[in-house]
C-alpha cells in the first residue's frame, strides 16, 4: 500500500478531518495484520524468534490500534456523535464499541500464548486461533467504520466541531503514548512487515 507521504515519518497533515486522520491510521493497522497473517500461514511450531515478534506484533496492537486509535473513536469521536444526537445506546457506535471489546479479548490471548511458547505444546494452536480471530474481526470492524460510520460522523459534525477533534487527537497521541511514539509504532511496523524483529 503506498502512501504519498513524506517517509514512513509522515504525521498527520494539518488541516485533515478526524475521520481522514483515523482512516490513515487503518491503513497502518491493515499491513499490520497483513503481517500478521504472513506470520501465521507460515509458522510451525512457534520458536523463540517466533515469540518475538509476536510480543511486538502485542505492542502494536495494543498501544497503536488500541490505546491511541481506539482511544480516539471511543472518548472523542463517538461521544461527540452522541453530543449531536447520534444514537450511542443502540446501532452502529454499539456495535463498534462491543467490537473493540472483542478485539481486546484476542490480543489478550494472543499475549498469553505468546508468553506460553516453549512451555505450552498448545501456544502455537492459541496463537494462531485469537491471531486469525482477530484479523477477520478488524477486518471487517474497519470496513464498517471506513463504510458507513466514518461517512455518517462527516455529515454530522460541523466543520469547527471536526477540527476541534482532530487537535484533540493530536493532544491525546500525547497524553496517551507520549511525544515521537506514533514515529516509534511506524518504525515498529515496517520491522513487523520484514517479518524481522530488531531486538
Amino acid at each position: 500500500m503506498s502512501h504519498n507521504h513524506e517517509g514512513p515519518h509522515h504525521h498527520h497533515g494539518h488541516g485533515d478531518t478526524p475521520t481522514q486522520v483515523l482512516m490513515e491510521e487503518h491503513e497502518l493497522i491493515l499491513q499490520a495484520l497483513e503481517a500478521l497473517e504472513k506470520k501465521l500461514n507460515g509458522m510451525g511450531e512457534p520458536t523463540a524468534a517466533d515469540r518475538l515478534y509476536f510480543e511486538k506484533t502485542v505492542e502494536f496492537l495494543r498501544g497503536f490500534a488500541d490505546k491511541c486509535h481506539h482511544g480516539k473513536e471511543e472518548d472523542l469521536l463517538f461521544k461527540r456523535m452522541g453530543e449531536r444526537g447520534f444514537p450511542t445506546q443502540g446501532g452502529p457506535i454499539v456495535v463498534m464499541l462491543s467490537e473493540h471489546e472483542s478485539g481486546r479479548a484476542f490480543i489478550r490471548g494472543m499475549a498469553e500464548a505468546t508468553a506460553k511458547i516453549g512451555t505450552d505444546p498448545k501456544a502455537g494452536e492459541e496463537i494462531r486461533n485469537n491471531g486469525y480471530g482477530y484479523i477477520e474481526l478488524l477486518r471487517n470492524h474497519i470496513a464498517k467504520e471506513n463504510n458507513v460510520l466514518f461517512p455518517m460522523a462527516d455529515r454530522l459534525l460541523p466543520a469547527d466541531v471536526a477540527a476541534q477533534l482532530a487537535e484533540r487527537f493530536e493532544a491525546i497521541e500525547r497524553e496517551r503514548i507520549g511525544v515521537g511514539k506514533h514515529e516509534a509504532y511506524h518504525d515498529l511496523l515496517h520491522r513487523l512487515n520484514q517479518r524481522y524483529v530488531a531486538p
